[in-house]
């Protein structure tokens, strides 16, 4: 088996749930012509984190295959609202936010894509322009039976919740992304099989060929749970080598496996070695290691693995703390989104409601608390990895 064959093999199995053509999309890369390979995000917040970071490694193995990535940032489809992985509508969020969330969302896939490989889309280019008689078009190729007919909407339907007419149109947009890009591959989520096999089914009343389809596993979470920002439990790529080392290292055993498969660029066998071999904490070092080296750069991992150590394993306050200065009687919250340990209000309130908040070794369990001046110089702690210096 020649290297490429090797690389194309791997390309359609590792991580991967399920391919939708895939005996043409093997042909079509052996053949070494340059695919159109599409993937779309919806910017609902302001990080890419590891889970959406799989679908963009799986785009820069096609990238070193030669083939031309289309990446896109849904703002208009953000704006409406996907509801595919939800079990309940989710709400509008306001085109302020989106252009909020999506600063630096094309910045942050560069972490992973090659951007000379890269074609840059916003889907509000062509979405926005769509009349309601072109929308009326596109719904034609589809019955409500299959849209109730999935999982989450039929389970939601029997549980007597609402569903919108809003999200019986979002497939239509994510499919009309694939018509628009000419598409010959989309990647995404398990979560994401009928928004993509729209495009499918758009490109074929537009007449072209039909994408080929990459469903990626979905990874879970520090706590156990989907990776979601809403919920907290994200390792994002943009934090800092000390945080991703410290999040990873929080992940629960049962999911090393999985992330070395999905977040890693370890060899396969090496993977099934390690796991074999090494027993669940040195495995997570291992773990952590290796995604902090992909983001920061292997000096940066060695230095957050010291940090790890140190703070951790021997219970050591680190000595170069970062200071935060506020006002006398900030509460505790203000203080903790301030320090950026939280990503929302009600995540801050969930972490002093868990116990996971300390100031000066005290634990703070009132999400009503505030900081008086006589607590100039105390170390305010958050999870087991975050700290800072309050002065006034």
């Amino acid at each position: 088996m020649t290297e490429r064959e090797q690389k194309i093999d791997e390309l359609l199995s590792r991580g991967v749930a399920e391919v939708i053509g895939g005996d043409e999309l093997r042909r079509r890369l052996l053949a070494g012509e340059k695919l159109r390979v599409k993937l779309g995000i919806d910017p609902t917040s302001p990080n890419i984190h590891l889970g959406r970071a799989v679908a963009l490694r799986k785009l820069r193995d096609f990238q070193d295959l030669g083939c031309e990535v289309h990446f896109i940032i849904g703002d208009f489809t953000g704006v409406i609202g996907d509801t595919s992985d939800k079990e309940s509508e989710r709400p509008m969020l306001s085109e302020a936010v989106v252009e909020e969330n999506l600063k630096t969302y094309f910045e942050q896939a560069y972490k992973i894509l090659d951007r000379e490989k890269t074609v840059e889309h916003r889907n509000s280019e062509w979405l926005s322009k769509l009349s309601l008689k072109e929308v009326s078009g596109l719904a034609t190729g589809f019955s409500l039976h299959e849209f109730i007919a999935r999982e989450n909407i039929r389970k939601r339907l029997d549980e007597g919740k609402r569903i919108s007419l809003r999200e019986v149109l979002y497939p239509l947009m994510q499919g009309y992304d694939s018509v628009m890009t000419e598409a010959d591959v989309e990647i995404g989520g398990t979560d994401q099989r009928f928004n993509i096999l729209a495009g499918r089914t758009l490109q074929f009343s537009f007449g072209k060929n039909p994408q080929s389809i990459i469903l990626m596993n979905l990874i879970l979470g520090t706590d156990g749970r989907k990776m979601s920002s809403s919920w907290g439990n994200t390792i994002n790529l943009l934090d800092g080598p000390n945080d991703m080392f410290g999040k990873v290292m929080s992940i629960p055993d049962e999911l090393i496996g999985s992330y070395f498969v999905h977040c890693t660029r370890v060899v396969m066998a090496d993977v099934e070695e390690i796991m074999k071999a090494e027993n669940p904490r040195d495995a997570k070092v291992r773990l952590a290691r290796e995604i902090v080296t992909l983001y920061h750069g292997a000096d940066a991992a060695a230095k957050a693995e010291e940090y790890f150590v140190n703070t951790f394993s021997k219970k050591e306050i680190p000595e170069d703390i970062a200071e935060l200065r506020i006002g006398d009687g900030t509460g505790i919250i203000d203080v903790i989104m301030s320090a950026g340990f939280a990503e929302t209000r009600s995540d801050a309130r969930r972490k002093i409601e868990q116990g996971g908040v300390e100031l000066g070794g005290e634990r703070i369990t009132d999400w009503n608390f505030s900081i008086s001046s006589d607590r100039s110089g105390k170390v305010l702690k958050v999870g087991k990895k975050d700290f800072v210096r309050i002065v006034f």
